[in-house]
């Protein structure tokens, strides 16, 4: 798949395509469904299937104080829409400048002029341009005086929150939900696949191993960090991924902590993963992923260590009990390359 970081990277007369536009955070079921449709349509046309999405997210511009927090970072995004069969994205630095455009210099500067596009797909509640004037109607408008068709497109599917309710169509907020009550099984319905988050092994204060259970401390976590509290998971290591494909240290089991240590009166909310039955490993300055798959129990406090070992030996033994089980892999694996590949 190629990137296009920047219009004069889009080569000329490129197209025709077939494009779609979107945050595509998370690249969840829904995302999934409808780039599979624009994949489709432009497989049947002998165009290329193309994605226009932008970074940062235009929330944390237009009002960053509240902005959500975003459940990938862009390598993440990247890898995720890259697996849909796209044949290029165009990410587009979204600025102040940018979002003042109107709706129909957006659309010949980038959708027509740039990338050729002769097929549109949104959906019925697309908005783009200055103050989200421009709507399906305006799309379709634009596209009879530009040469190219709006394919429109309705919600796709449902999941339900983790609170009781009404079903609702896969969307980021929902997974966002989720994931704030630490409920990583049904995000994963959502998503399409277990949620995941990346970081750099860094040095902690060695506490796990004097307990005779060494964790991998994550620095500069990108990914929504779900709710405090332990679950069974996965390291994941990209870089060895990248090197030596076959070697099964690429993909190991474990038991992470996200959380504050309150049995050590930690403040520092940290994510750390322990593999499972590993003490040989040396992973610092690594950059890693951390899968994760279910969530066994929210963060305690103990009344000293032997509680607290205790309980770390069940939760490995659950942990593994979870990972052994068919519904514990599967489908939902996303594809695992190297920070910054596409």
């Amino acid at each position: 798949m190629q990137v296009f970081t920047d219009l004069d990277e889009v080569p000329a007369g490129y197209g025709p395509s077939v494009v779609t536009i979107g945050n595509f955070d998370g690249v969840h079921r829904g995302h999934q469904a409808v780039l599979g449709r624009l994949v489709r349509l432009a497989r049947g046309d002998g165009r290329a299937a193309v994605a226009v999405t932008f970074d940062p997210h235009p929330a944390t511009v237009h009002r960053p104080d509240s902005a959500p927090e975003q459940l990938t970072g862009l390598a993440e995004r990247l890898d995720l829409l890259a697996a849909t069969g796209l044949d290029a994205v165009l990410v587009i630095p979204y600025t102040l400048e940018f979002a003042a455009q109107s709706p129909e210099e957006f659309v010949t500067r980038y959708l027509t002029g740039a990338l050729g596009a002769r097929s549109v797909v949104v959906g019925h509640d697309v908005r783009f341009g200055s103050g989200n004037a421009g709507t399906l109607a305006t799309m379709v408008e634009l596209g009879g005086e530009h040469g190219f068709e709006v394919v429109a497109v309705d919600d796709v599917g449902d999941c339900l929150p983790a609170a009781s309710g009404p079903r609702q169509r896969w969307s980021s907020s929902a997974a966002r939900a989720l994931l704030a009550e630490g409920d990583v099984a049904q995000a994963a319905d959502t998503l399409g696949r277990h949620h995941r988050v990346r970081g750099t092994v860094v040095h902690g204060d060695a506490r796990g191993r004097e307990l005779g259970f060494p964790t991998a401390n994550l620095g500069d976590v990108v990914g929504m960090v779900p709710a405090d509290g332990v679950y069974a998971g996965r390291l994941l290591r990209p870089g060895l991924a990248g090197r030596e494909p076959g070697n099964p240290d690429v993909r190991l089991p474990a038991a992470i902590s996200i959380g504050t240590n309150p049995t050590f009166d930690g403040v520092e909310r940290r994510v750390e993963a322990y593999v499972l039955d590993r003490t040989d490993l040396d992973l610092y300055d690594e950059d890693v992923v951390l899968e994760l798959v279910a969530r066994l129990r929210p963060t305690l406090r103990f009344d000293g260590v032997e509680p607290l070992v205790a309980q770390m030996r069940a939760d490995v033994a659950a942990a593994r009990e979870i990972l052994a089980r068919p519904d514990g892999d599967g489908p939902r694996d996303a594809p695992l390359r190297a920070s910054g590949d596409a």
